[in-house]
């Protein structure tokens, strides 16, 4: 499929048509990060599958549309439009961004403890600017590729959280952003920034939602500041339209002895695409990454992974599931890098994958480039179909197909399941994934691709 040839300059235009308009339009500290993002995305290509980091998801289909920016707050939601979204029964402090804009009238922070800071971040943008010069946009460079630079270039809104040195943010932090159709396709680019002080911890839920079958273009970032000894949990759901396109990079810096806990859950998307760019930048740092991803007809969904051990003494565990059915396609491209200074490394990768349909399809490639001596390190990836004897064995028993199928393939996908603790979030992401199972037929011969 050949992508729309004025796509470009129609992003282009968009852009330079909305910078009056955008949060922090008279900072020069700001103008200088959106005027190094805009040129990055006059001269930086869309990327293509000739890159090897888009080597297997071709963002053709994406580029056919012309999405526009938005930039008004958007007030129309009510408390009943999200009420089914929201995650019942739990306590937590709650922000609500409705197409890319923060909603004050449904969110509720009140009652956080002294000094910390959960709000929008064109809020802070406002009262904290010294403060974000600091942090904002110094992982993500603003321009790593064409849709990182438009993120960058139309910067406006998002989440800010700052927790001060030894500080415990005494609840969950749930953060939902829900896309609602337009009058013409839209583009929403949130832009996320969160920093934990030296000791500080937190827990952050994540959510990417829509009302209705909207088609519309998520191109979100987040930046992920660890000073020594944070400890972050970072759950991340994305349950978007099916005829949504998602695509978000997790850029993530981890000091000394800091903690970083992910897992993120990809269900929904026509589709979608999560990178996270992990770098420890002193020793004693851990990070354990989990994630899960379901694709069936019309879907694609790709997980990305790199981390760079660039120092000593640190450690890494990766551990990610897909299961896929219909004519649906994943992706897994995991990369580890170990410098050569970064001794008594331990690092661990692993992808699997579950086949339900013989036209579902997987490529999946996990790297490890290892330049030190002294390390631990492994790397795996399997792929196949559900055994029949399990079938057999639960069919015996008075169970159905469809059910005796569902059952194992939870079973499957319970290890990255299990990670969640957070009850409220854990039914959400177990509904998704047997409702995305639901349908399907007894699995047969599928397609499978290594790196």
């Amino acid at each position: 499929m050949k992508t729309n040839p004025d796509i470009k300059e129609h992003y282009r235009d968009g852009v330079m048509a909305i910078q009056p308009y955008l949060a922090g339009h008279d900072l020069s500290w700001i103008l200088k990060n959106r005027d190094m993002a805009i040129d990055a995305l006059k001269d930086l290509p869309f990327p293509d599958r000739k890159q090897e980091d888009w080597r297997y998801t071709s963002p053709n289909a994406l580029l056919e549309h012309c999405f526009h920016p938005v930039t008004d707050t958007f007030d129309a939601l009510q408390d009943l439009d999200i009420d089914e979204l929201l995650l019942q029964g739990l306590d937590a402090h709650r922000l609500v961004f409705a197409n890319g804009r923060f909603n004050p009238a449904l969110s509720d922070v009140q009652g956080l403890p002294r000094g910390i800071t959960v709000t929008s971040l064109r809020q802070a943008i406002r009262d904290r600017s010294d403060q974000l010069a600091l942090w904002l946009g110094k992982l993500s460079k603003n321009g790593r590729d064409a849709f990182t630079a438009m993120n960058g270039a139309e910067m406006n809104d998002g989440l800010f959280i700052h927790v001060p040195d030894g500080q415990t943010v005494d609840r969950p932090i749930e953060v939902l952003f829900v896309t609602v159709g337009m009058n013409e396709a839209i583009v929403v680019q949130p832009r996320n920034l969160i920093v934990l002080g030296q000791g500080a911890r937190a827990t952050l839920i994540e959510r990417y939602a829509s009302t209705g079958a909207s088609l519309y273009f998520n191109n979100g970032i987040s930046e992920v500041v660890l000073e020594q000894g944070a400890d972050l949990q970072h759950y991340r759901l994305q349950t978007e339209s099916g005829n949504a396109y998602h695509l978000h990079t997790n850029f993530v810096a981890q000091a000394a002895d800091s903690a970083y806990t992910s897992t993120g859950y990809s269900l929904g998307g026509c589709w979608s695409r999560s990178d996270t760019e992990l770098r420890f930048t002193a020793e004693g740092a851990r990070a354990e990454l989990a994630g899960l991803f379901t694709v069936g007809d019309r879907q694609v969904n790709d997980m990305r992974l790199n981390i760079d051990h660039a120092v000593p003494g640190c450690s890494s565990e990766s551990n990610f599931r897909g299961l896929l059915h219909g004519r649906g396609r994943g992706v897994f491209d995991g990369r580890i890098v170990v410098a050569r200074d970064a001794q008594d490394t331990e690092a661990h990768l692993n992808n699997a994958n579950l086949l339900l349909t013989r036209n579902a399809e997987i490529d999946t490639k996990p790297q490890l480039e290892i330049y030190a001596d002294n390390v631990k390190c492994s790397h795996g990836t399997t792929v196949g179909q559900l055994e029949e004897a399990q079938l057999f064995y639960l069919r015996s028993r008075g169970i159905a197909a469809d059910e005796a199928q569902r059952m194992l393939s939870l079973g499957f996908a319970g290890e990255i399941l299990d990670r969640c603790s957070i009850g409220p979030l854990r039914a959400v992401i177990e509904a998704e994934v047997s409702s995305s199972l639901a349908t399907v037929a007894p699995a047969t011969q599928s397609s499978v691709h290594g790196g």
